[in-house]
C-alpha cells in the first residue's frame, strides 16, 4: 500500500503563498514556489478565502464604527472584497453564463467564455451576484455577524475548487485550467476538508445544512459543465466559487439572523 507524502512545514508554506498570489491581489512579498504547482497547492484556496475574507470584514467593522448604517458598511466591503480579489471569480461567473446562455455548441461556448467582452447574461449573472451578497450582508446586525459569515463563505466556497478540478477533465487543451496541472485526490480531500471546518462558522446545524446544500450545488455544476462544454475551465472553477459563496451566505443569513 501506497502512503501519502506527507509535505513539510516550507511545501505548506508555499502553498499557502501561492494561492494567496493567485487568488488574491494583496500586497505580498516575492516568493519562491520551488517549482510548485496551483494543482498540488489548491488545497490551500481556502487559507486565501480566509485572507479575503478578513478584508472585508475588516473594512465592514470600521464602517460601522465610523457611524455608517448597515447598507452602505455592507457595499464598502463588498468593494474591499472585490479589490482583494482582482474579481477573478466574477470574471469566471460572466464568462460561463454568457457562453452557456449564448453558445449553440460547444466550441461557440467555449469561444464566447474566452472573449473579454461581456454580453447580457454575463452582466446579469453579476448583477445578481452582487445584489444578494449586498443585501445578506447589509440584513445582518452588525460586525460579529459579518465576519463569521465572510469567513464560511469565502473559506468554504474555495474549498470545492480543488475537488472541481479533480472530478472534471479540462474542456479546453490550454488555457487556466490545463496549464494548472493535475488535482491528485489528496490534495483535493483536504482542501473540501478545510472549507467545511470553516462552515463551523455558522453554528452545527447551519454547518450540516450549508454541507449537503453545497454538494447538491456542486453535483448540479458539475453535470452542467459537462453537459455544456465536456469539463472545466479556469472560468469554471470561478463561476463555481461564485456560486457556492451566495449559497453559504444565503444559509448564513438564516442562521446568524
Amino acid at each position: 500500500m501506497l502512503n501519502p507524502q506527507i509535505p513539510s512545514q516550507q511545501q505548506i508554506l508555499d502553498d499557502i503563498a501561492l494561492c494567496l498570489v493567485f487568488f488574491t491581489r494583496l500586497p505580498l512579498p516575492r516568493a519562491d514556489f520551488r517549482g510548485r504547482s496551483l494543482a498540488a497547492a489548491i488545497w490551500a484556496a481556502p487559507v486565501a478565502g480566509l485572507a479575503v475574507a478578513l478584508a472585508g470584514a475588516l473594512v465592514y467593522a470600521i464602517g460601522t464604527r465610523l457611524g455608517l448604517a448597515e447598507g452602505p458598511a455592507a457595499a464598502l466591503a463588498l468593494a474591499a472584497i472585490l479589490l482583494a480579489t482582482g474579481c477573478l471569480h466574477e470574471d469566471g461567473l460572466s464568462d460561463v453564463a454568457d457562453g452557456v446562455g449564448g453558445g449553440k455548441t460547444r466550441d461557440r461556448k467555449l469561444e464566447i467564455m474566452r472573449d473579454s467582452r461581456i454580453g447580457a447574461y454575463g452582466a446579469c449573472a453579476l448583477a445578481v451576484s452582487l445584489l444578494i451578497r449586498w443585501s445578506v450582508l447589509s440584513g445582518f446586525a452588525g460586525p460579529a455577524h459579518v465576519f463569521w459569515a465572510l469567513i464560511a463563505a469565502h473559506a468554504a466556497s474555495r474549498g470545492l475548487l480543488g475537488a472541481f478540478m479533480h472530478l472534471l477533465p479540462p474542456a479546453r487543451a490550454d488555457g487556466l485550467s490545463a496549464d494548472a496541472g493535475t488535482v491528485s485526490t489528496e490534495t483535493a480531500g483536504i482542501g473540501a476538508v478545510l472549507g467545511a471546518v470553516a462552515l463551523l462558522a455558522l453554528g452545527f446545524s447551519a454547518a450540516m445544512f450549508a454541507l449537503i446544500l453545497l454538494a447538491f450545488l456542486f453535483a448540479a455544476f458539475r453535470a452542467l459543465c459537462l453537459n455544456q462544454i465536456g469539463g472545466q475551465t479556469g472560468d469554471t472553477v470561478g463561476a463555481l466559487q461564485q456560486l457556492g459563496e451566495i449559497a453559504i451566505l444565503l444559509v448564513a443569513s438564516v442562521s446568524l439572523s
